[in-house]
């Protein structure tokens, strides 16, 4: 586990799009898994900024997400399909055919969880991940339960994370899916480069538990310290207790 710490919001935003081109420039037809959420949207941000000068090339790479809400429109502009368009894709050259996210609106779960297995087997897995991490240590919607959950599966989202979530949907917690469709923890952990941001004071408990605690899947991203190349990169709030 390798630990950067950064200034602030900023400089951890580009601290991770700094690993990310690199990925990309040293092997320009890589498998880039992407999250959503708002801490990645800076890194996109800046990943999309060097785009514009030329400084990094996404014609070859091929792109896997995390999630998605289970029963929203990929034209939902709460989808991730839409978050994901919107923040990097439209903005930068990757190939249309080679961006996928499960299919929100396939509601037969076994088929569409096999399916999306399928996909990310398909391309040859995962070279690097991209995490956020939420407050009780979710990854993707992996959240805390008994067992590490291991292929792409249907979750039953928790309270708490309807709770976070509905800000996206106008503060109202009945407009928030109560499911989403999720990697699970093997195929997250089979990723070549595992590379998670965290910023702020409000994620500096989780960051302390999760990576300094012991490894348990009432933490999910505790597994993380057993990834051979994981990478955190965190402002100095986040990284405040450790």
């Amino acid at each position: 586990m390798k630990i950067i710490r950064a200034k602030d919001y900023y400089d951890m935003s580009r601290k991770a799009a700094n690993i990310i081109s690199a990925q990309v420039i040293l092997k320009p037809d890589c498998v880039l898994g992407l999250a959503t959420g708002g801490t990645p949207v800076g890194t996109y941000k800046q990943l999309v900024d060097w785009y514009n000068k030329g400084d990094v090339d996404f014609s070859e790479v091929t792109t896997v997400n995390l999630d998605e809400y289970r029963g929203l429109p990929k034209e939902h502009p709460e989808s991730y399909w839409s978050f994901m368009h919107r923040n990097l894709f439209d903005l930068v050259n990757v190939r249309p055919e080679a961006i996928n996210l499960p299919d929100g609106t396939n509601m037969d779960a076994k088929a569409e969880c096999a399916r999306y297995d399928a996909v990310i087997k398909s391309v040859g897995g995962i070279d690097l991940q991209l995490l956020g991490i939420g407050h009780d240590g979710h990854i993707g919607f992996n959240e805390p339960c008994d067992v590490f959950e291991l292929g792409t599966h249907c979750v039953d989202l928790k309270p708490e994370t309807i709770e976070a979530n509905k800000r996206f949907f106008d503060g109202n917690e009945e407009l928030v899916p109560k499911q989403a469709y999720t990697m699970g923890i093997k195929t997250i952990m089979q990723a070549r480069k595992v590379l998670m941001v965290a910023n702020g004071v409000g994620k500096a408990e989780i960051i302390k538990k999760a990576f300094f605690g012991p490894v348990t899947p009432e933490i999910p991203a505790s597994i993380l310290q057993m990834h051979p190349d994981f990478i955190l990169v965190g402002d100095e709030e986040a990284l405040s207790l450790i």
